[in-house]
């Protein structure tokens, strides 16, 4: 998850400062891991699916794309070498970012992704200015309000809104039960949420997208609709 302030309009431009409840989990460490398995494996499964549904049925040439919590970036890398025009990043935890402008650079397109730290968008929706597409992976089940994340998400969304999710089942309920109650054990503030997914794709008609798009594995779930 993302942001603080306002997204800035410098390339790879950074504001704000994490939110402790995410950097302790979602450190240095867990971002150079995501980088290495990116570099050698590229996208996941998942992602590629989010990307050709992006590219094949939306459509993403002179796109702007708004992903929220991105990570190191790598969805916003394959969109940009699709033929999206630009991306802004917003992000809740602060680890993400050396890194993350480590592998802009080495794709040579810096200067077309903005990223910022800290903000918030279900509490702070007009933070960010909207965008073509928008897109949450891995990010709903981070956050304890699902439907104000996702309202506020596809308010920015003036083309496209894709998300992922946890099938809710007995398997996906018990891990958030045991990484929740180890992240208690230890200390620490983060907690993983399995939403209804009924109700994230209610939220998303009754701003105006409807989905098009659903896919599921034992993993992740895909969602994507269109205005």
């Amino acid at each position: 998850m993302d942001d603080c302030c306002s997204a800035g309009d410098g390339s790879n431009g950074r504001t704000g400062a994490g939110n402790e409840r995410y950097d302790t989990v979602f450190d240095e460490r867990f971002a150079e891991r995501i980088a290495r398995q990116y570099t050698k494996r590229g996208l996941t499964a998942p992602e590629r699916r989010i990307v050709d549904y992006l590219v094949d049925e939306v459509g993403v040439d002179g796109a702007r794309i708004l992903e929220i919590g991105g990570g190191v970036g790598e969805l916003q890398l394959a969109l940009l070498e699709r033929g999206a025009s630009s991306t802004v990043n917003l992000e809740l935890s602060a680890a993400y970012e050396t890194t993350a402008s480590r592998l802009a650079s080495e794709a040579g397109v810096a200067d077309r992704m903005t990223r910022t730290v800290g903000v918030d968008l279900a509490e702070r929706p007009d933070a960010v200015g909207a965008a073509d597409i928008v897109v949450l992976h891995r990010v709903v089940c981070c956050y304890p309000d699902a439907d104000r994340l996702l309202s506020a998400a596809a308010d920015r969304a003036t083309r496209a809104l894709v998300f992922s999710h946890p099938p809710r089942n007995l398997i996906s309920r018990t891990g958030a039960f045991a990484v929740n109650l180890m992240m208690r054990l230890v200390g620490r503030s983060y907690r993983g949420f399995i939403h209804s997914p009924e109700a994230m794709v209610a939220v998303l008609a009754a701003h105006g997208l409807q989905p098009d798009y659903r896919h599921r594995d034992l993993s992740w779930c895909i969602v994507g609709a269109r205005r």
